[in-house]
């Protein structure tokens, strides 16, 4: 496996089964970042949906709230496509697709919620996930709020560890797959840009992001629901 993880045709393909093994409450994570937002946004809200491909909470969301429209964005040309099979079944100028991420939607346009789920650790510095992050801001309108979930952890620690020998044991029960193969997993997952969860509720805070609080975590995992501030 590629140290970095990519998004080519056949990851956008197989997503759907790999997430769920990674994250194996990922289904939980996608219902209750559409209820976080719900909690602030009205039932009419324009969402602005960053690293949307594969379509699977624009999806949960259009069905549980029938008065919200979407941009969905995605760098990824086949998880981007593959959403665009997804929400062929929604009502014509409910979704517009936008291939790139937040800097390619136009910034003159203040979204009434926005969420950006299991991106920011695909982004290698910090510099860039505070750009991301600022992006996102400019583009909500103030007391919007935001979810955003992502890998997290210190990699220096015991706990950080323990989170990966869990994950590593799910596997090695859950699938067929032998330990080289999940040895060569692991070597990708922690290539990633892993930062403790202080230091990403600080890059929230900077982006200009208020009432931090986080609602999910599982292993290595966690999600924080937030409002743009006014």
């Amino acid at each position: 496996m590629d140290e970095k993880l990519t998004f080519d045709e056949g990851t956008a393909t197989e997503y759907d089964k790999g997430i769920r093994r990674t994250l194996p409450t990922y289904d939980g994570l996608i219902r209750l970042s559409g209820s976080a937002l719900r909690l602030y946004a009205g039932a009419e809200a324009d969402v602005l949906l960053i690293g949307a491909g594969g379509g699977n909470e624009l999806m949960e969301y259009a069905a549980l709230y029938p008065g919200w429209t979407f941009t969905a964005a995605d760098p990824s040309a086949p998880m981007l496509a593959e959403a665009k099979r997804k929400a062929a079944s929604l009502a014509e100028g409910r979704v517009s697709f936008t291939a790139g991420s937040a800097a390619d939607v136009p910034a003159d346009k203040q979204f009434g919620a926005a969420a950006c789920l299991l991106v920011l650790h695909f982004l290698e510095t910090e510099d860039e996930k505070r750009k991301l992050l600022g992006q996102i801001r400019s583009r909500l309108a103030p007391g919007a709020p935001f979810v955003i979930a992502s890998m997290t952890g210190d990699a220096a620690s015991a706990e950080f560890d323990v989170q990966f020998a869990l994950w590593r044991r799910h596997w090695l029960d859950r699938t067929s797959l032998s330990e080289t193969q999940v040895d060569e997993m692991e070597k990708g997952i922690r290539a990633l840009s892993f930062l403790p969860e202080e230091e990403i509720e600080q890059l929230l805070a900077d982006a200009g992001f208020e009432q931090v609080t986080r609602f999910f975590q599982t292993t290595f995992f966690t999600a924080w629901v937030c409002r743009a501030a006014g």
